[in-house]
């Protein structure tokens, strides 16, 4: 069964999701310094909120084409496990000194599972166009 385009688009999209949330995570805290307008605007509470309120649907669709029974449990437990951490780093749950590092733990285990996801997939096809 050949993956349709928009299902590798979706873990593509996720994946890139992931690597902007560490950039968010890990960048942006040192650029603080430099930028005191932009190290306000990367602590507000709504940008932890808006990259998982992002993060959890597409991924969730992304994961569930084809039908999550065919997806294998390590992607699965990978995603649970970064879908729980993300939702704990943005509520700053336990503690808000555990915020970044479940932020972080979360982002890569979800980019795991999509990279499982996406390995999976075959190759779109490719057609050679015929003679005109």
């Amino acid at each position: 069964m050949i993956a349709p385009a928009p299902a590798r688009t979706g873990d593509a999209i996720a994946i890139g999701l992931s690597g902007l949330c560490l950039i968010h995570c890990l960048a942006l805290p040192v650029l603080v310094g430099f930028l005191p307008l932009l190290g306000a605007w990367a602590q507000a509470e709504w940008m932890h909120l808006a990259f998982v309120s992002l993060a959890v649907p597409v991924s969730i669709w992304t994961l569930s084409r084809p039908p999550l029974d065919t997806l294998p449990g390590a992607a699965v437990v990978l995603a649970a496990l970064g879908f729980v951490f993300l939702i704990c780093g943005a509520f700053g749950y336990p503690r808000e000194a555990l915020e970044t590092p479940l932020t972080v733990a979360g982002g890569l285990a979800l980019a795991a599972a999509h990279i499982i996801n996406w390995r999976r997939r075959p190759p779109p096809c490719s057609t050679t166009p015929g003679p005109t």
